[in-house]
């Protein structure tokens, strides 16, 4: 059965006010219980901005994706994405803003390899091109999973990334974040959580981080109807900047 689901959100940031429209188109195509393809979402506002993404499933193992951005009717940003699932290791290739006349855009490849059922190794390899500047950056990364609890970190020569996330019970999930940049000498930490009220058909997720942005969103249920109720909001202290927004999901 063909899934449809449409939304409405309206965002006030600072003095602005504004609505967006999205809508996600879910195929027939089963592939697990929880998975179907093909998926198309998007969502645009009053400006005619356009957010576009359509997900495909070739076989069991390769999937493909394509991003694209429009703003002031033009393309202002494509990306291309090819996964495939191995039995013990995954790997990906994109590439972002390709223009075949000029010969330019980014190539981004990933690899991850499980040593262990509890370990898996891996690295990513991004590749700028054109415009007369190639550029390569590498980085290695680590995922380690024990229990409810699993830790992964990057590492790359300026640019250190950190996580811990712990699944505390079937209501709580809880996680930690730890950014730095060398090259910037700017770090950031964040703490987030998860919390699943099955029965009150109510998600609320948190964060807050050093830079003193707070955020959080409330999702409701509205049972027996298929109505989704999203109200989110975004505080940053030190920049003094707010953002409010209230959503309705039909689907």
């Amino acid at each position: 059965m063909d899934i449809c689901c449409i939304s409405i959100n309206a965002v006030f940031y600072n003095t602005f006010f504004y609505f967006r429209f999205g809508a996600t188109y879910v195929g027939t195509k089963q592939i697990s219980p929880t998975e179907a393809y093909p998926i198309l979402l998007g969502d645009i506002d009053p400006s005619g901005n356009l957010n576009a993404n359509i997900l495909q499933q070739f076989g069991l193992r390769l999937r493909g994706k394509l991003a694209a951005q429009v703003q002031r009717s033009k393309f202002t940003a494509v990306q291309m994405t090819a996964d495939y699932q191995g039995d013990t290791y995954t790997c990906s290739l994109t590439l972002g803003n390709p223009d075949f006349l000029n010969f330019s855009g980014v190539l981004i490849s990933h690899y991850l390899q499980s040593l262990t059922p509890s370990l898996a190794v891996g690295g990513e390899l991004a590749y700028q091109f054109g415009h007369g500047t190639d550029i390569a950056l590498a980085s290695l990364a680590g995922r380690y999973k024990i229990g409810d609890s699993t830790i992964s970190a990057t590492i790359s020569p300026t640019a250190y990334h950190f996580c811990f996330h712990q699944k505390a019970s079937q209501q709580l999930q809880v996680g930690v974040e730890l950014d730095i940049n060398s090259s910037l000498q700017e770090s950031t930490a964040t703490l987030a959580y998860q919390v699943d009220l099955p029965k009150a058909d109510l998600v609320f997720k948190g964060s807050v981080d050093t830079t003193w942005t707070v955020g959080a969103v409330l999702e409701k249920r509205l049972q027996p109807l298929p109505f989704t109720f999203a109200l989110s909001g975004m505080i940053n202290h030190n920049k003094r900047q707010f953002r409010l927004g209230c959503g309705l999901i039909i689907g």
